[in-house]
């Protein structure tokens, strides 16, 4: 790949990993900390270099019938860039791999595996994670991170209209609703990384890989048990020895004679000892009333929460589906528009030549 000299005199020493090329010599080109919109000398410009940092607080993209308008939204301001709309796909996954990295959302040398926009929707693959961001931007910082790491089962439920992709972290399903016209690209980008990420060829392998596996910990318990128990052999003297009984007979009478307050004590002593038994047992009671009260709480919450992404996402997929028909009706008036035209060519041109 050839970089024209302007790039590299603002390259600086930076390396670059990526680029896409919007036509021409317009290209655009990722570093480590930046990415860079080269523009080619034309009739009416000059040959440019516009540099772009990673440390967005939004991202946003708006598509028009033909350019493509990237909006980056920084703590001191906004700068905008736009390419053409057939190369939006590739420059947006390129300008992630940088604000993911940049947010430390991905590892440095991370690259993603695929970008899915679905209306307020976006699902971002990259080698580790599935990142999930909802809302009007393409980009936040209100996202969530799912980890292979942590993955416990994966699945995809296809409905009438959308696909359930269902991530199980640590036991718990997370679900992400995507239309069904994107959903098996999504599944092959997705299962792609995992399997890769485990070294496995199929999802029933990824999901036995990852099923967890019951604790031991009884077994475990019992071993230790075994270990902390002291055999008393052969070869332990004794605490008490013969020649010690019979001092032990003469001191007899004296030592009952002091043990009978003990004993009254002693029973004192387990009297009081019970009542605060059974006053810890109510308190243990109240506390597990509270705990499961409070776990409760959480399971409905949680809940709650899985209804209003579900939503959401249902509202994403039936948005999209609106914007395809939208942009179909587009298209037909343009071509309704153009047909106009030549009939009217066609018709000033016949009256022409009957005159």
């Amino acid at each position: 790949m050839e970089v024209p000299s302007l790039v590299r005199n603002v390259l600086g020493g930076e390396e670059i990993e990526a680029s896409v090329n919007l036509g021409d010599e317009d290209t655009v080109y990722l570093t480590g900390s930046r990415t860079l919109l080269y523009r080619a000398e034309g009739l009416l410009s000059d040959e440019k270099v516009e540099e772009f940092t990673h440390d967005v607080e939004r991202l946003d993209v708006k598509e028009g019938r033909r350019k493509t308008k990237f909006v980056l939204e920084y703590v001191d301001g906004t700068e905008t860039f736009t390419v053409p709309g057939n190369r939006a796909d590739p420059v947006l996954e390129l300008l992630l791999t940088g604000v993911l990295r940049a947010a430390d959302v991905t590892a440095p040398d991370e690259t993603l595996a695929g970008v899915f926009r679905f209306s307020e929707l976006a699902v971002i693959v990259t080698e580790t994670s599935v990142v999930k961001h909802i809302g009007a931007d393409v980009w936040t910082d209100d996202y969530e991170v799912y980890a292979f790491a942590d993955l416990t089962h994966l699945s995809f439920d296809r409905g009438s209209v959308a696909t359930e992709i269902v991530i199980e972290i640590d036991g718990h399903p997370r679900r992400i609703k995507t239309p069904n016209d994107d959903a098996r690209k999504v599944q092959q980008v997705l299962e792609k990384a995992v399997f890769h990420y485990y070294g496995v060829s199929s999802l029933e392998q990824l999901n036995a890989e990852i099923a967890p596996t019951e604790d031991a910990a009884d077994a475990g318990g019992t071993a230790r048990q075994s270990r902390s128990d002291i055999e008393i052999g052969d070869g332990i003297d004794p605490l008490v020895t013969d020649s010690d009984e019979s001092d032990d007979e003469q001191s007899g009478a004296t030592q009952s004679t002091q043990s009978q307050p003990s004993s009254t004590q002693s029973r004192t002593t387990q009297s009081d000892a019970a009542t605060a038994d059974a006053a810890t047992s109510q308190s243990g009671s109240g506390s597990s009333g509270t705990s499961q009260q409070a776990s409760g709480s959480e399971a409905q919450s949680s809940s709650q929460t899985s209804q209003q992404t579900s939503t959401q996402a249902d509202v994403a997929a039936l948005k999209t589906q609106l914007d395809e028909l939208t942009a179909v009706v587009e298209r037909q008036n343009e071509l309704l528009e153009s047909q106009q035209e030549t009939i009217d060519q066609l018709i000033a041109e016949l009256r022409e030549g009957r005159a």
